[in-house]
């Protein structure tokens, strides 16, 4: 049984009130740093008239440590293959694979389905910069405006990159909620399958009553367009499917599988995330090798490593901290409070994460932090309600969603590299991460109520 860090009710609401208060103020009014931002409040915390600090001091570690063991070095190894993809021109051929099965008359489900997979492995705000001049040429040779050919892949990597793991966000939430990763992997796809198609439904409404007009301003910076030899379409691919195979391998190990023999042993060791996304790292190498030979040896060896832990310090570090208020929360009587007060609402607990994405993202403008967030308070109360950590997961990853406007990173990456009008990108952008989020929750609502998730 965790210590008990506060034993009054009125105390621990309004600080646990005043964490949330804190760092989205911190974030929203002042800019500051999420990782700061969330220390701060939650260091506050112990300063509560009645907290035993030692025990809140055991609760901060140990929930810091123990979250973040087990994904530290994943995201570090995902985002070694997302920056290999990028510069091997990885992104582009799955785009143009993409194009190729559907057909160039219908662009826009082809970019749809790119940012589908795309999203898996590669920030979106990273996967737009790379596609927006492929983007921008295949609406001025179509005839279409941007709206069109932009928004069903704008939304499908952002909800992607929310919902399925490896990116960072989801890989987080799955630590702080113990969820099986295998499972929200496969589930998760399927889910973002049908919200992708869902936004790409919306850009076929809109595309043509909103102003968008591309810009030749791009053309020939693609890496084709720039006589750059696109690498081998399985190469490509592969880096992102075999470690997801991997993964929910185990999960599939667990269903059918006796614990103790040769084979649930060894597919359990194949399928642990480490293992998985070295494979993808090793693959990931060889198709950069093959691409650009000796001549980005040193980049490899330092440069992308290097640039791989920058991008994953922030990450690990906010979702340590996720983890720490998930055990503070859980040596006070917060945890209760909160099952019965949405018990006493009448609403499915379903929901409470989903609104606490809503809230974390719509705050921050941070998908991320939406994520974490919602999936940082929902853990303690797993224990108490009737809801699996897969579905917690998932529903406050679709709420993390919703919805992408003038506060958020990715919203300006999209809108100012599309050259779209402002009234015109809140109404497709901010358009279509709405449509997602609605229809993914939708999906994880349906599955959690027939028992699938």
């Amino acid at each position: 049984m965790d210590d008990v860090i506060l034993d009054s009710v009125p105390l621990t609401l309004i600080g646990f009130g005043a964490v949330i208060i804190v760092l989205f103020f911190l974030i929203a009014r002042y800019k500051w740093h999420v990782f700061t931002a969330l220390l701060l409040p939650i260091i506050l915390f112990a300063f509560l008239p009645g907290v035993d600090r030692g025990a809140f001091v055991d609760a901060f570690v140990s929930g810091f440590g123990g979250t973040i063991e087990e994904i530290a070095v994943v995201i570090v190894l995902g985002s070694l293959i997302a920056e290999m993809l990028k510069r091997s021109g990885g992104v582009e051929r799955i785009t143009d694979s993409m194009i190729k099965l559907v057909g160039r008359q219908r662009m826009p489900l082809a970019l749809t389905f790119a940012g589908f997979i795309i999203g898996i492995a590669i920030f979106s705000d990273v996967g737009y910069v790379i596609l927006n001049p492929l983007v921008h040429g295949a609406a001025i040779a179509s005839g279409a405006s941007m709206a069109t050919m932009a928004t069903g892949l704008v939304g499908a990597m952002q909800t992607t990159h929310a919902m399925v793991p490896p990116t960072p966000g989801p890989l987080a939430a799955v630590a702080l909620l113990e969820a099986d990763l295998g499972r929200v992997i496969l589930i998760g796809s399927g889910i973002t399958f049908v919200a992708s198609l869902a936004g790409w439904g919306y850009a076929m409404l809109i595309g043509s009553r909103v102003t968008s007009p591309p810009s030749e301003e791009f053309l020939g910076q693609s890496f084709a367009e720039k006589g750059k030899k696109l690498p081998p379409i399985g190469l490509s691919y592969a880096p992102i499917v075999v470690p997801l195979i991997l993964i929910a391998g185990g999960s599939f190990a667990n269903l059918l599988l006796d614990e103790g023999t040769f084979a649930h042993e060894f597919i359990t060791f194949v399928s642990w995330p480490v293992f998985a996304l070295g494979v993808g790292v090793i693959i990931a190498y060889i198709l950069s090798i093959k691409m650009t030979g000796k001549k980005d040896s040193e980049d490899r060896r330092d440069a992308w490593v290097e640039e791989a832990l920058r991008g994953s310090a922030m990450i690990i570090m906010v979702t340590g901290l996720g983890g720490s208020l998930s055990q503070v929360l859980r040596g006070t009587p917060a945890v209760d409070v909160i099952a019965e007060g949405v018990a006493a609402t009448g609403l499915p607990i379903i929901f409470l994460p989903f609104v606490l994405g809503i809230v974390g993202n719509i705050i921050t403008g941070s998908t991320t932090v939406g994520v974490i967030t919602a999936a940082s308070i929902t853990a303690p109360l797993l224990g108490q309600v009737d809801l699996s950590p897969e579905a917690a997961m998932l529903a406050a990853a679709s709420g993390s969603i919703i919805v992408k406007y003038v506060n958020s990173s990715y919203f300006w990456v999209c809108t100012s590299l599309s050259r779209m009008p402002l009234k015109s990108a809140l109404i497709s952008y901010g358009g279509v991460t709405l449509v997602n989020g609605v229809v993914a929750m939708a999906c994880v609502v349906i599955l959690w109520a027939i028992g699938v998730v």
